[in-house]
């Protein structure tokens, strides 16, 4: 098991278990999102975020990741942001967006790399689940996902990086 995150090593197309550390994050609350919104709020969120962050000083600590507590039914209630080199102490405003200061858990976890478009993420989400599952693992929340590859208009969506970060019991 290591502590050092997912994120920084190269993809691992195999699961992978390990412990991660508690990482001070900054993040809007989004509750009931339906999944035709999610691009919306990502793309606000995150242009709103960053240049925040920058006029605050408080220094962005790796990619953008999305942490949910609950598991997406109809709609999705998660955490959209940035972990941070150190705690943010109250709220920021930006863009007409409150965010706040939260964090990643320090927890036991299976994660494997997405490599490809987001809409592979339901197929590779399901995937991860079984293998945990057949490994003798019940999984937990909150989970996340952390999007290595920044995404851009022009980009092939195929070389797109996402982790799936999984909480497991037992």
């Amino acid at each position: 098991m290591s502590e050092t995150p997912s994120w920084f090593a190269p993809p691992h197309e195999q699961v992978t278990y390990l412990t991660t550390h508690q990482i001070p994050t900054v993040v809007r609350k989004a509750e009931e999102v339906l999944p035709d919104d999610l691009p919306g709020i990502f793309d606000e969120s995150f242009t709103a975020l960053v240049p925040a962050l920058q006029e605050q000083g408080i220094q962005i600590a790796g990619p953008a990741f999305s942490l949910h507590h609950r598991m997406p039914g109809a709609t999705m209630t998660f955490e959209l942001g940035f972990p941070v080199a150190a705690p943010l102490d109250g709220e920021l405003e930006a863009g007409g967006i409150t965010f706040y200061p939260s964090s990643m858990p320090a927890t036991q976890v299976a994660t494997i790399s997405h490599l490809g478009g987001y809409d592979g993420l339901s197929g590779a989400w399901g995937a991860l689940m079984q293998q945990v599952g057949a490994d003798g693992r019940q999984p937990a929340l909150p989970f996340w996902e952390v999007y290595v590859t920044e995404p851009s208009p022009e980009m092939d969506p195929s070389t797109l990086r996402t982790d799936l970060v999984l909480p497991y019991e037992g």
